[in-house]
């Protein structure tokens, strides 16, 4: 389950409800998932979804899996990767291990992976996980599909590379295998300049 905190723009005079919308954004993504995926985005890229490249994230809090809240701010600092995907897409189930992948390697440099299930049923993500002994990722379950609504994602799956400032730097929309490189460099990248940044500060 997610719950919105503080989110900007959301609940103004003339917006679909959270409820009606997000059953739009899941009906759109189950066609979504038989299109295969595609990368965009970017710096300068175009603004995906409800919340595009150069905005800040928004202020989400998440249930996770395993149990207890986590709110996307609390990991400023560190660089994220958000990822809304389900158990029934079929690009999603080729995604989460590669994604699983990339946060072992990059875990010790500051990097979270944060995947957000929308799928109605727990127990179908609870089954999908069984597959493999241990996730180094982060599982968070998102029944109403409240996400859709703050997100507004083009497609299933679709992440977004939050920078340690918490803003959105790049978005892949749908999912290829031949993503993840170019996901995981991002990523890498975005590490790579807080370490740099660390090392050019002045001693006191």
């Amino acid at each position: 389950m997610l719950h919105p905190a503080g989110v900007g723009g959301a609940g103004r005079a003339g917006r679909t409800p959270v409820s009606a919308l997000a059953l739009g954004c899941l009906a759109l993504a189950v066609s979504a998932c038989a299109t295969g995926g595609s990368s965009g985005g970017g710096a300068g890229g175009k603004d995906t979804g409800g919340q595009g490249v150069g905005h800040p994230a928004p202020e989400i809090v998440v249930d996770r899996l395993g149990g207890g809240s986590l709110a996307l701010s609390s990991l400023r600092g560190k660089v994220v990767l958000l990822d809304v995907w389900a158990s029934w897409c079929v690009p999603c189930k080729r995604e989460l291990p590669m994604l699983d992948a990339i946060a072992s390697r990059l875990h010790r440099r500051g990097v979270e992976v944060l995947a957000v299930s929308v799928d109605q049923e727990r127990e179908n993500v609870d089954k999908f996980l069984a597959a493999r002994p241990r996730w180094t990722l982060t599982v968070a379950h998102d029944s109403k599909g409240a996400i859709a609504d703050i997100l507004q994602p083009e497609k299933m799956p679709t992440s977004y590379v939050i920078d340690r400032a918490g803003i959105i730097r790049y978005v892949n929309s749908g999912f290829e295998p031949a993503d993840a490189p170019e996901i995981e460099r991002r990523l890498a990248e975005l590490a790579g300049e807080g370490v740099a940044s660390k090392a050019k500060a002045p001693g006191p």
